[in-house]
């Protein structure tokens, strides 16, 4: 288990319980892969159009889940779980909106060496 570390701090009081088990990810972790995970579901069945404007929106999207992390870190407020989870699935749909453009651009400009 402490390779898991490598992907999320897992603070217990950072972390979702139940039936007095820890989350195996924090509860931001736990938001963004909800996140991803509803998307990719929410994707499979109405395909979206990858425009330059969502890439700007999924950046938008991350930016709640930046800023509740860093005032967090820096010591200017106390978060809680659940604006954790929320900032964290705003920002898990950012993510996978911002990775598909990437990617889907990536292979556009490998293509065209190809």
């Amino acid at each position: 288990m402490k390779y898991s570390k490598i992907l999320c701090h897992r603070i217990p009081e950072r972390s979702f319980h139940y039936k007095n088990h820890q989350f195996p990810v924090c509860a931001r972790c736990t938001g963004f892969y909800t996140g991803l995970i509803v998307f990719l579901i929410y994707n499979h069945f109405y395909p979206v159009n990858y425009t330059l404007t969502l890439l700007i929106i999924s950046i938008i999207l991350l930016i709640p889940a930046g800023i509740d992390g860093f005032t967090q870190l820096l010591k200017l407020r106390e978060s809680n779980n659940n604006l954790r989870f929320i900032t964290g699935f705003i920002g898990g749909i950012g993510l996978i909106i911002f990775m598909k453009i990437a990617v889907k651009i990536f292979f556009n400009l490998v293509g065209a060496y190809l």
